[in-house]
C-alpha cells in the first residue's frame, strides 16, 4: 500500500459516516445547552395557567404543557442539566476508574483480584439502585443522580483500562522501561496511558449516552432533577397522563433523549473505529 492510500484511508476513516453523524446530534444537543444559557421564549419554570395545553403555535414552537409552561423553553433548558449531569457522572467514572485499571494491570496478583472483584461487586449495585439509597439519606437531587450515575459507571472504566493495560504491559518497549529500572509511575504516565487513552475517550462517549439515558430515568421516577427545574425524564413524566389528547408533550422531550443518546452512542461508535488498533495497522 502506498503512502498516498494509507493517508487516504485514514482521512476517510477519521471522516466515518457514523462519527460524523454522531458528532452533528451531540453539537445540537450542546447548542441547545449553550443557547439557554443566553436565551429561552419564556422563563422554563414560570407557569401561565391561562395558556396551558397549547398545541404548537408561533407563540409556542413545541406548545406548553398542564402549568402553561413553554415546552420549547424546557427542552432548551433540560439539555443543559443532561449535559452537566453527564459530564461530572462521566469525569467521576473516568478519574476513579481509569487510574484504577491501570493499577490492576500493571500490579496483576492480588491488585488486580482485589481491585477488579471489588468493580464486579460494584456492577451488582446499578445507578437507579444506588440513586434510590441515596435519595433516602440525602433526598432527590442532581447531585444525587450525577453521583449515583457516576459510581454505577466506575467499573466500565475499570475494565477497559485494565485490558488496555494489559496489552501494552506486555510489548517490548515495556520491558525496556523496566530495564532501564523507570519507576511504575513514570511507567505509567510515560507509556501506559498515552497508549490506551483512545480507548478511555471511547469509554467517555459511551458512557456519557448511558448517562443521559439514566438521567432521564431518575427524573422520571423522581429521583433526579426536582421540579420545577425541567428536565427531559421529568417532562415525560409529567405528560404521561394526557398521551391520548396531548401525545406531543411526550414526543418533544423523548425525541431530545434519544438524539441526544443516539448522538453519544453513534460518536463513540465512530471513535472506536478510528482508535481500533486493528482498524489502524496498515495491510
Amino acid at each position: 500500500m502506498t503512502h498516498e492510500q494509507v493517508v487516504a484511508k485514514r482521512v476517510k476513516r477519521k471522516l466515518s459516516p457514523t462519527m460524523l453523524i454522531g458528532g452533528i446530534l451531540v453539537a445540537l444537543v450542546m447548542l441547545a445547552a449553550l443557547v439557554s444559557f443566553i436565551w429561552t421564549p419564556y422563563n422554563p419554570v414560570q407557569a401561565f395557567p391561562a395558556d396551558r395545553l397549547q398545541g404548537t403555535s408561533a407563540a409556542h414552537l413545541m406548545g406548553t404543557d398542564r402549568y402553561g409552561r413553554d415546552v420549547f423553553s424546557g427542552v432548551l433548558y433540560g439539555a443543559r442539566i443532561t449535559l452537566l449531569v453527564g459530564l461530572v457522572a462521566v469525569g467521576i467514572a473516568l478519574l476513579i476508574g481509569t487510574p484504577l485499571g491501570i493499577l490492576a494491570g500493571m500490579r496483576g496478583g492480588v491488585t488486580e483480584e482485589v481491585t477488579m472483584r471489588g468493580a464486579d461487586i460494584l456492577l451488582a449495585f446499578p445507578a437507579l439502585l444506588v440513586a434510590i439509597m441515596f435519595g433516602a439519606v440525602f433526598g432527590a437531587s442532581t447531585l444525587t443522580a450525577m453521583l449515583a450515575i457516576g459510581i454505577g459507571s466506575i467499573p466500565g472504566f475499570a475494565r477497559v483500562a485494565r485490558s488496555g493495560t494489559l496489552q501494552v504491559m506486555s510489548t517490548e518497549y515495556i520491558m525496556a522501561a523496566k530495564a532501564a529500572s523507570q519507576s511504575s509511575w513514570r511507567i505509567a504516565r510515560r507509556h501506559v496511558l498515552p497508549n490506551i487513552i483512545g480507548m478511555v475517550v471511547v469509554q467517555c462517549s459511551v458512557s456519557f449516552a448511558i448517562a443521559v439515558l439514566a438521567e432521564a430515568a431518575l427524573s422520571f421516577l423522581g429521583l433526579g432533577t426536582p421540579p420545577p427545574v425541567p428536565s427531559w425524564g421529568r417532562m415525560l413524566q409529567e405528560s404521561q397522563q394526557f398521551l391520548g389528547t396531548y401525545p406531543m408533550l411526550a414526543v418533544w422531550p423523548g425525541i431530545a433523549i434519544a438524539t441526544a443518546v443516539l448522538g453519544f452512542t453513534l460518536l463513540g461508535d465512530g471513535l472506536r473505529d478510528r482508535f481500533d488498533p486493528k482498524l489502524n495497522g496498515e495491510r
